[in-house]
């Protein structure tokens, strides 16, 4: 059968379109030749679309997971689709077309760094496993990778539920670091960052070079966590959503005139003006949230008449899932906060 490396052979609906626009794919679980078929072990939802599934069904288990089920049996793929995002998973390589590129060989455990909002996915236990509490999802089915996807494999040394965690936001510190090693000992604010993706990227952000570090956190428990993880040189709590409250936090941590350096890793709307404002001018702004609205940073960047540059997180950088694991495994701090979030 033909195939496309980027799987528009998946598509069903609308035609023309790339599989992440997708409302619908096919997952049949014959793979093309350039394709790859992986038993699922476990999806990782990513945390802005498990924030608003939690929210929606006011933390209904059961609610929760057949919202999940209708989602991937009516799409074939996990996209959220009031978030538009998905996560990745993990699994155990099945069958291997002849001429796929990737690497793969069956009995392969491995976590995929492609994006479930393109990936062809079939859940066939009705999720009995998963307790619906955590971003992490117990499940058995398959899921299809193509010649132009991403994989991993796991590593030996960790725990499965930690490595799944770790990849799912490798590309923050991988970008973070290349912001900030591009600037002369920058102030960088990290906006939630006791989370999974704000404490990888605070890592980076030192590794890379930063003069100081600011993490900024909503609330005390998170305040007293990411202190005893001893990432930042400075912890302050704000509420992300309040633009005034959050640039006078950044301002009053050392960083007068705002950071040379803002990475946003929260997993609720309605940030990204705070984060702007609380930028110096000349400043790089990047956003790592699946929740932000990017014309409302574009028009609120305009509106503020702030010389800013914004990037959007790209979930890919070259090396992103080496330098990730080696973050976790070299830093004592992101380890903790790690292993206290993520059920292994």
């Amino acid at each position: 059968m033909n195939s496309s490396p980027v799987g528009l052979h998946r598509v069903l609906e609308p035609p023309g379109v790339l599989p992440q626009a997708a409302r619908r794919l096919d997952a049949d679980p014959r793979i093309r030749e350039d394709e790859v078929r992986i038993r699922l072990e476990r999806l990782n939802l990513d945390a802005a679309s498990y924030r608003q599934l939690h929210t929606e069904h006011d933390g209904d288990a059961d609610r929760i997971r057949a919202e999940v089920l209708r989602i991937v049996r009516s799409r074939g793929k996990m996209q959220n689709p009031v978030t538009g995002s998905g996560g990745m998973l993990i699994g155990v390589v099945d069958e291997v077309g002849p001429g796929s590129p990737l690497g793969l060989r069956p009995g392969m455990r491995i976590a995929t760094l492609v994006s479930l909002t393109l990936t062809p996915l079939r859940i066939d236990d009705d999720l009995r496993r998963w307790d619906g509490r955590s971003e992490q999802v117990p499940a058995e089915g398959h899921a299809i990778l193509f010649a132009r996807s991403i994989a991993a494999e796991l590593p030996e040394d960790l725990p499965a539920g930690l490595s799944l965690a770790v990849m799912d936001v490798c590309g923050a510190p991988a970008l973070t670091h290349r912001v900030v090693a591009a600037r002369t000992s920058p102030v960088v604010a990290v906006i939630g960052a006791a989370g999974k993706s704000g404490s990888l990227a605070l890592a980076a952000a030192r590794r890379a070079g930063a003069g100081r570090t600011i993490g900024v956190v909503p609330v005390e428990a998170e305040a007293e966590r990411l202190r005893a993880a001893g990432l930042a040189d400075e912890v302050v709590r704000a509420d992300a959503r309040d633009p005034i409250a959050l640039a006078a936090a950044v301002n009053g941590a050392g960083a007068e005139r705002g950071a040379d350096v803002t990475v946003v890793c929260v997993d609720v709307p309605g940030c990204e003006h705070g984060a702007i404002l609380a930028t110096a001018a000349g400043g790089t702004v990047v956003f790592f949230s699946m929740a932000t609205s990017f014309a409302a940073a574009a028009l609120g960047a305009e509106g503020l008449a702030a010389d800013v540059t914004m990037l959007i997180g790209n979930g890919y950088a070259p090396g992103h899932a080496r330098m990730a694991l080696d973050l976790l495994r070299t830093e004592p701090g992101v380890m903790k906060i790690f292993t206290e979030r993520v059920e292994t």
